[in-house]
This record gives structure tokens, sequence and C-alpha cells, in this order.
């Protein structure tokens, strides 16, 4: 009778075990073109809805030019706030990239105002390049040749020259090209050293007075090098252009990614040896989707294969390490032993919605773009500002960090969240034609 038990008991649990099986593979279920259709509208909506409407009623400063340094959640302005390359760098790519794809005229506007800023005010006209900051009065504040904010402002240059086919703009974004290759390329070793002098002169020694980078070199900064590099390139295929992103491309995979855990060394020094083992998730996963990017636009079909293949992996890792199962958010910061830091900002979800999307379009593993959906559902549910518009910095609502963490300001920009909706709203279209071709496809034809 014991025996009998036993083998009726384990007869249960495999019954269970089956059915539990088959429910999970029901909810993992690839997605038809529904579901993608209405994922993409969402992320449209998203976007000329709440994100850029957002920004061409509030940011712009009418009476001194440019745009307000910092807006808080409740739409307050500090007119004392210094002014930040990155946020009118960023507005030119976002509204450029907007306007390229819907062609509405106010996106051109407001492009156009982000342009006239960074040329006017932003702009070194003895030395070249852009100054990393202006006081509120537009004077020069710190200017210091950043060459994380020379990249963007590449990175914004050529995107407006990608949609309107200016070619003044275009001239610019390659001269910024030439200046840090000049300057601050490292020659010897590959990639490029975190900042200049405001005349082109290595400093001294590496601080973290700007950036909160001790180090010569940064998987952030070089990460966005790469990114902008795709950029320029797409409007100027130039050979030099080519080799620099080639080399771009080579660095991220040969001495920023950890071959071992597909996660990316955060600070390097000169020779590329890691300085410590923190861990951002939320670089991981956006590296993840620009390295294909970069191989896709570079056109080299071996590398693209062998980025592709990292790209999986850097988002595998990234799902197992960085995600939060309880809400699909992703965390800021760990190590190798685990989350460090489990507070869960605007911009990794808004990257990882985009990189697990991406990796769901390489394998065709449906975890993948479930991940992608469950964090487009934490942002909804923890990150929309629902009364004034955009996101929240953080889903970490507490007062204090609110107060500390403004709506708009020096990192606060329509970058991430405006260049995901976008990077959605063309997945996600691509992937439902073709779901739909492929259903047309399968019906037999009937005589």
């Amino acid at each position: 009778m014991r025996r009998l038990l036993i083998f009726a008991l384990i007869i249960m649990a495999q019954t269970l075990s089956a059915t539990e099986s088959t429910s999970t593979a029901s909810a993992m279920a690839a997605p038809d073109g529904d579901a993608l259709a209405h994922y993409a509208r969402a992320a449209e909506t998203e976007l000329r809805e709440h994100i850029l409407p957002f920004w061409l009623a509030h940011a712009r400063d009418q009476k001194r030019g440019g745009f307000h340094g910092e807006i808080d959640n409740e739409l307050s302005v500090n007119p004392a706030a210094p002014r930040g390359l990155l946020l009118s760098a960023r507005i030119l790519w976002t509204f450029s990239a907007a306007y390229r794809r819907y062609q509405d005229p106010a996106y051109l506007e407001m492009a156009r105002w982000a342009l006239a800023d960074l040329t006017t005010h932003f702009l070194d006209r003895e030395h070249g390049g852009f100054y990393w900051s202006l006081n509120a009065d537009l004077s020069p504040r710190e200017t210091r040749k950043q060459t994380y904010g020379q990249v963007f402002a590449i990175y914004g240059l050529s995107e407006y020259a990608r949609a309107t086919g200016d070619t003044a703009t275009r001239d610019l974004a390659i001269q910024t090209y030439q200046l840090i290759n000049q300057h601050t390329h490292d020659h010897q070793l590959g990639g490029f050293l975190e900042t200049a002098t405001r005349d082109w002169h290595h400093p001294a020694q590496w601080d973290a007075h700007i950036m909160g980078v001790p180090t010569a070199k940064s998987q952030n900064t070089n990460l966005h090098v790469m990114e902008a590099f795709t950029a320029l390139l797409r409007i100027w295929p130039d050979d030099s252009i080519r080799q620099s992103l080639r080399e771009m491309i080579e660095v991220m995979l040969d001495r920023i990614l950890d071959s071992q855990t597909h996660h990316l060394v955060l600070f390097l020094d000169e020779n590329w040896r890691p300085q410590g083992d923190a861990i951002s998730y939320g670089h991981d996963i956006e590296v993840s989707w620009l390295l294909v990017e970069a191989a896709e636009v570079l056109g080299d079909p071996a590398l693209l294969a062998r980025v592709r293949r990292e790209s999986v992996a850097i988002a595998q890792a990234t799902l197992s390490a960085g995600v939060d199962p309880a809400d699909g958010g992703v965390f800021n910061e760990g190590n190798p032993t685990g989350v460090t830091d489990r507070s869960k900002d605007w911009w990794p979800q808004a990257e990882a919605v985009v990189g697990f999307l991406n990796a769901y379009q390489l394998t065709g593993e449906t975890r993948h773009f479930q991940a992608s959906r469950q964090t487009w559902a934490f942002i909804d549910a923890r990150l929309r500002d629902r009364v004034y518009g955009e996101w929240f910095w953080s889903a970490d609502l507490a007062p204090d960090r609110r107060a500390r963490h403004p709506k708009a300001g020096f990192w606060k920009c329509p970058y991430h969240n405006a260049r995901a909706c976008l990077e959605l709203v063309e997945r996600l279209q691509h992937l439902s034609s073709s779901s739909a071709s492929a259903a047309e496809k399968s019906v037999p034809e009937h005589r």
C-alpha cells in the first residue's frame, strides 16, 4: 500500500509538472501581429503625446535663448542652474530623429533651436569643439573638451544632417570628429581618452571633477564614441570614419567586454587594465543593441556575425543578473557578487526595452520579448508622470530623491526614452509586417 501511495504521488507530481510546463509554454508563445502592433502603438503614443510635447512646451528659454538648465517635477524652473552641452546635443538628436520619421514642422523647429544653441553658445570658435557647460548667463563655465560631450555633439549634428540634408551641419560634425581623433584618440592602444584641456592638451592627472570618472578611459565614453561614429558614417561614408568605427567595435568587444561574464568593465586605465569590478546593467543592455547597429552600418558580415553572438550573450547576462523578476525593472548597478544598487532609474529601463527586443529579433526566443514587455509595463506603472508629462528620474519616489533629481536638467534629457520609443516603433512594425507576411504564406491557396 505504501508503495502504491508513493507511486501515486510521483504520478501526480509528474502530471502537475507537465501542466505547469504547458502553461509556461503557452504564456511564452511568440507574439502575434496584434500583440506587436499594440506594443508599437503604445510606444508611439508615449513618444508623441507625452515625451516630445513636454519638451516642446517647457524646455526652451525664450528670454535668454537655448534651454532652461533645470526644471523640477512640478515644472518650476531654476534660473541659476548651469547649462550642459549634453542637454542641447541630445535635444538636437531627439527632435532631428523625430522629424526624420514624422516630418512634423514643430519637431524641425525644435531641432533648429537646439542647433542654434550649440553653435551660438557652446561652440569654441577659438580652439574648436564644444564647451562642457555654461553658466546660467550663457558665459563659458567648464571649458574642458570632454570626449563624451564632443561625441554627443557629433551624434546630434549627424542626425540633423541626416534628417535635413544640411551640409554645413554635416561639415561641423566631421570637423569635431577630426579634432577628437587628433587629440583624444589613443593612437597606440586604441579607444579614446576621457578629456582634454580647452586647447586640446591632456591634463596632468585624471580626476572625477566633471563626470565622476577617475580614470583615463571608461566604457561609457567609448560606448558613445562608437554610437556617434555610427551616426556619422551614415551621412559621410569616408574611409577614415569607417576605420574609426571598426576600431571602436573591436575596442568594445576586445578591451571593454568581459568575455567570461558578458558584462562590461566600467573604468580602465590608459593600458586598458580594469579599475574596479562595478557593473552597470543599463550600459550593458544599451551596448548590446548599439553594437549590432554599429556593425550593421559598417557592413562587415564576419564582424556582424560576431557582434550578434555577443549581443545576445550580453542581453542574457543582463536578464539573469540585472532585472528584478518581481516587476521587470532593471537595477542600476552590481558587481560579481550581485546587485549593489537596487534603484531603478529611467534610462536603464529605456535601454532595456530596446536591448531585449533586439535579442528577440536575433534569436526568436520569446523570453526576450517578454522581458522587453515587462520592462515597458514597469515604465508605464512606475516612471511615467501622468500629471506633468515625461518620466521621473527614478522609480524610487521618496520626496528627498525626487527633489534632488529634476525632470529636466544637465543629465535628464529626451534621449534615452524618446530613442527607445522610436526604436520600438520601427522594430515592432517590422516584426508585425513580417508576421503578417508569414501568416499570408501559411494560408493554403484555394483554386
